[in-house]
């Protein structure tokens, strides 16, 4: 990183002079000519990193933002280490969302492929994320590449990085890659035809709806009445197309949302999780009457599920289920289908998979946080993660897949409804079994990032003894990996019941966001039920203990709940 102002200015002149895009030249030479160079320094600070899902940074000129410049040295550095890898003569599948720069990024990617001398495919339009990952293998790739940046912000874009396997990059390809990006010299050395590639054609996205039905069970029940919002997204087509194959009645879309938009006008964050961000959907969801049985959301680019259920009384009249929630239940949706093979999640996910599995003598894992981690699980049948990420076809999409979830959940509520029972009745159920796993989130989205590592610098140097009155009966400093877990940037407390309290258990994540600027605090409380009698006292119980750990997580941390 440049320090000196003069040698700041230089470095930015070098970088404007082979920037290919008209738009982020005249907005950095804008910056040279005002001598922003307090702008400049943060755009210059080095380079954007692999990290969850790839890269993904805020749109702009510069190494440390999203740009042409910078995706054509990430494409370059892919096709160099693909050739490195004996692939060079493979084909690599391109995907994209509708982002702004999303389709330009897919084809710059695409003619550097060509130029590398392997073959590029580019999917024939914005389609889901899934959609891509299942293309990848069905079409034999040596790698794919899907331009997005998800949930995030309207100002950011991203790019995701798979291998042939179907599955996101991990170590050690991530950091050979970034070798190999390191090691591109000026972009006018990165050949880039103006043609060469292949645009697919519908064949694929036929391909991938017809996987779709590998995930429910024939005959079983479709009458289910769902609204739908694919946040101003791509999913909306491939969801209404699937659920029209799969012979569900057809969704009531979101009008608001239903087409996508980039500039995402009526939420402030795409993200389903978001307040106020499945708003328009109760909305529409109340104005379709009484015979609605759920609401579905997707994220932007469809890897991600929402889903929410009835809740009178409430001012809304809905009530957003958690990741966690989703997760367990179509997990015993799939244990009721007979599933076999491994159940797995993350180490911020709910435990109550563990319990689900075990019951059924189905083997468990967790991993780190991504599906990165969860996809490559031997012997996987089904994954989650709690930021509403569902795996439930791996042998079709090694990859979350919010369109496949929205299938089998909807399918489950058609079963439950026939009989005459919810999805909350599953839920309520699954707690009298297991134990209710009552879970939260405590997220702290900050404008400096060392506000984060001071807080897990505090969290490490005087680690907490004592949560909401519960002692801390293990710390785990994930820096150091365990027998099963590689290294991570995060911290996770093991706190122990209290028969007095009526709690049989906690546990505390802490950590680092991988894809926003995000200090992330992920708390379960377990409280035993005896008695359908019991379940609301165990709800109050747990809901007062997941307060109280907020409350002192935030003050050992140092951080404004």
């Amino acid at each position: 990183m440049a320090t000196d102002p003069a040698e700041l200015i230089n470095q930015a002149k070098a970088w404007l002079a082979e920037d290919p895009d008209p738009e982020t030249r005249g907005e950095l030479a804008k910056l040279i000519e005002a001598e922003d160079t307090d702008e400049l320094a943060a755009r210059f600070a080095g380079t954007l990193q692999f990290g969850t899902a790839g890269l993904r940074g805020e749109l702009g000129a510069g190494p440390m933002r999203m740009n042409r410049s910078v995706v054509i040295r990430a494409a370059a550095g892919l096709a160099a280490y693909l050739k490195a890898q004996g692939e060079g003569s493979g084909l690599v599948v391109i995907g994209y969302d509708a982002r702004h720069k999303s389709a330009d990024f897919a084809r710059d990617t695409a003619a550097v492929m060509v130029g590398a001398g392997l073959r590029a495919a580019l999917l024939p339009r914005p389609l889901p994320t899934p959609v891509l990952a299942f293309a990848i293998r069905h079409l034999g790739a040596v790698a794919g590449v899907e331009v997005t940046a998800s949930h995030n912000p309207p100002r950011d874009n991203g790019y995701k990085v798979y291998l042939g396997d179907g599955s996101q990059i991990v170590p050690p390809a991530d950091a050979g890659i970034a070798a190999e990006i390191a090691a591109v010299g000026p972009l006018d050395g990165v050949p880039r035809p103006e043609a060469g590639w292949e645009i697919l054609d519908e064949a694929v996205l036929a391909a991938y709806l017809e996987r779709t039905d590998a995930v429910l069970t024939p005959g079983s029940p479709r009458d289910t009445r769902v609204v739908y919002t694919p946040m101003h997204g791509v999913g909306r087509d491939t969801l209404v197309a699937a659920f029209a194959r799969a012979g569900f009645p057809a969704p009531v879309v979101v009008a608001e949302q239903a087409e996508p938009d980039p500039d995402f006008p009526t939420v402030a964050f795409p993200n389903p999780e978001e307040p106020g961000a499945m708003d328009l959907a109760f909305a529409t969801a109340r104005a379709a009457g009484a015979d609605i049985d759920i609401v579905i959301a997707n994220d932007p680019d469809a890897d991600r599920c929402a889903v929410a259920v009835p809740a009178p009384g409430t001012p809304e009249g809905w009530r957003m289920l958690r990741g966690d929630e989703v997760g367990a239940l179509l997990a015993a949706h799939l244990v009721r289908k007979r599933a076999s093979g491994t159940f797995a999640t993350t180490i911020v996910s709910s435990q109550l998979l563990s319990r689900i599995a075990a019951a059924s003598a189905l083997p468990y894992e967790e991993t780190l946080t991504g599906f990165k981690w969860l996809a490559r699980v031997d012997g996987l049948r089904y994954a989650f993660e709690e930021a509403l990420g569902y795996c439930v076809d791996p042998e079709g999409v090694r990859d979350k897949d919010g369109i496949t979830a929205a299938l089998l959940i909807t399918e489950l509520a058609a079963e439950l409804k026939q009989a005459g029972r919810t999805l909350t009745d599953l839920l309520d159920n699954l707690a009298r079994e297991f134990g209710l796993h009552a879970t939260d989130q405590l997220s702290v989205r900050v404008e400096d990032l060392s506000l984060i590592a001071d807080a897990m610098r505090r969290l490490r140097e005087q680690p907490p003894a004592v949560l909401a009155g519960l002692t801390v009966s293990r710390a785990d400093d994930l820096t150091r990996g365990t027998e099963t877990l590689p290294p991570t940037d995060g911290l996770r407390y093991y706190l122990a019941g209290s028969p007095e309290a009526g709690i049989e258990s906690a546990r505390v994540v802490v950590r680092p966001s991988g894809t926003e600027p995000k200090l992330k605090c992920y708390l379960e409380v377990v409280v035993p039920v005896a008695s359908p009698e019991a379940l609301p006292e165990a709800r109050t119980t747990a809901a007062a203990a997941l307060a109280a750990v907020k409350r002192d997580v935030s003050a050992a941390a140092g951080i404004d709940a």
